[in-house]
């Protein structure tokens, strides 16, 4: 069973084919959430021609994908770059995870939902002609980067298209995001984001990103 993308994009004119004017490489987002957005849009703004891309399939239920969605519109308005979305459907995740359950938090479930997400992400970076994608999801100090990278790399290959490599909590990383989400008085969850992360867990004003 495959996975449906439908991006809802702003403006024809935020596709980001390579070339542009003013010579800045091309680069798909993936935005897992609005507070680890923040810091790594504005680490790759100097260097990047950045468009934000949330798709994340993954989280529950349908009220928090939007409280999550429009903290990454607000942080994608204040940087002044566009973001694309996908519409609200679960089904392929779950189609992807299947057997997994049960699995604990950072087990094979997880990388199953970083594959489906990256795998999305690279495709529309291949299609849209961006010189590369990279992901926010590197952010959070309990997503293992180097997982993460794997499946990114992975799916670059698959699709043709560049992938940067991260691991943006690094060098104050996360502490920086979160500076920049109590600025924006941003929404900061407490759980990754499916159904089998929500557990009462984390204390509270903890943050876990997606």
């Amino acid at each position: 069973m495959g996975t449906t993308i439908s991006p809802m994009r702003p403006d024809p004119s935020s596709r980001c084919p390579g070339g542009q004017p003013s010579g800045k490489p091309s680069l798909l987002l993936h935005v897992c959430c609005g507070p680890c957005a923040g810091h790594v849009v504005e680490f790759l703004s100097p260097s990047y021609r950045a468009v934000g891309f949330f798709y994340n399939p993954n989280i529950h239920p349908r009220d928090e994908f939007y409280r999550r969605l429009e903290a990454a519109w607000a942080v994608c308005r204040a940087s002044g770059i566009p973001l694309w979305t996908s519409l609200y459907d679960p089904s392929g995740w779950f189609w992807a995870i299947r057997g997994r359950e049960s699995d604990p938090e950072g087990g094979e479930r997880c990388r199953l939902c970083f594959s489906l997400r990256l795998e999305a992400t690279a495709r529309m970076a291949s299609g849209a002609s961006f010189d590369l994608f990279a992901t926010t999801l590197t952010t959070s100090p309990h997503k293992n980067a180097k997982v993460i990278n794997e499946e990114g790399e992975h799916w670059a290959r698959v699709h043709a298209v560049g992938y940067l490599c991260s691991d943006f909590k690094k060098r104050d990383g996360h502490r920086r995001s979160l500076e920049i989400s109590k600025k924006l008085g941003l929404y900061r969850q407490r759980y990754c984001g499916c159904r089998f992360s929500n557990r009462p867990v984390n204390p509270p004003g903890s943050l876990i990103c997606l």
